[in-house]
């Protein structure tokens, strides 16, 4: 990987959640918020851990004393437009660190302590890959929520997503 691989990891992510963001602002909140059993309860509990993780990240990246935010809960957030304004925040926060770093800088280990104490150390590259992934795994899990609820979830395959650049 380089960070060229890097920058379009992210730039499919940002894709790929936008798109979620458009079709789930067409379902009523109390559909996006009920409990359907998973591992974040809902829709909305799905997308608020998406972006939080995201959060997290970002700040194990920047932060001066290495001490990320908790995740938010969905009860912190009051509508879809505010988890959307954070979103749109932390991926320009997080695109503009990613550009300011060299291929080089991919290899770099980074230690962290995850939120039970434990602590890791990881190159720039496994956390990228791992971003991009996470974020993948729980929108899969959105899109079977929504076929619960009859509603059609946005295509975001990787694959449609060069397609839709050529």
């Amino acid at each position: 990987m380089n960070l060229a691989d890097g920058i379009q990891l992210f730039a499919y992510d940002t894709w790929a959640t936008d798109l979620f963001f458009d079709a789930l602002a067409k379902i009523p909140d109390d559909e996006l918020r009920r409990d359907v059993g998973t591992s974040h309860q809902s829709i909305f509990g799905t997308l608020v851990h998406i972006v939080g993780a995201e959060e997290v990240w970002l700040a194990r990246w920047t932060s001066e004393d290495g001490a990320p935010p908790s995740l938010p809960s969905p009860d912190d957030i009051a509508s879809l437009e505010e988890l959307r304004k954070r979103w749109d925040r932390v991926r320009r926060d997080r695109d503009a660190f990613v550009k300011r770093l060299s291929d080089e800088a991919l290899t770099e280990e980074l230690t962290m302590t995850n939120s039970r104490g434990e602590t890791f150390r990881h190159t720039f590259q496994q956390m990228f890959q791992h971003l991009a992934n996470h974020s993948t795994y729980h929108r899969g899990q959105i899109v079977t929520m929504l076929r619960q609820l009859g509603a059609e979830p946005p295509p975001t395959d990787l694959i449609r997503y060069y397609r839709r650049r050529e």
